[in-house]
């Protein structure tokens, strides 16, 4: 096993001797694992490891499924008539 130097301000050291004690484990465990899980290409749970552009990718593709899937929101049933369009009593 190889050991690693790793240099982080006051608060985050301390912040994070809170958290390892609240999950029963060590700084370095959670170091260790960290870093396992990101070789392994997974990150840190909740996230994939993804780039930037990776993850805006994504999400762009979501929306234009989630947009896609219920017809894009422009039926024909949905658009006013023109008369009532101009109707501006009926808008009041």
């Amino acid at each position: 096993m190889k050991n690693i130097t790793v240099s982080v301000d006051e608060e985050t050291h301390r912040l994070a001797r809170i958290r390892a004690a609240e999950l029963d484990t060590s700084v370095s465990a959670l170091v260790r694992d960290y870093l396992g899980a990101l070789a392994r290409g997974q990150g840190l749970p909740g996230r994939t490891g993804e780039t930037e552009r990776e993850r805006r990718a994504r999400l762009l593709d979501e929306v234009i499924h989630d947009i896609t899937a219920d017809g894009g929101g422009l039926r024909m049933a949905d658009n006013l008539p023109r008369d009532a369009l101009y109707d501006r009593d009926a808008l009041r």
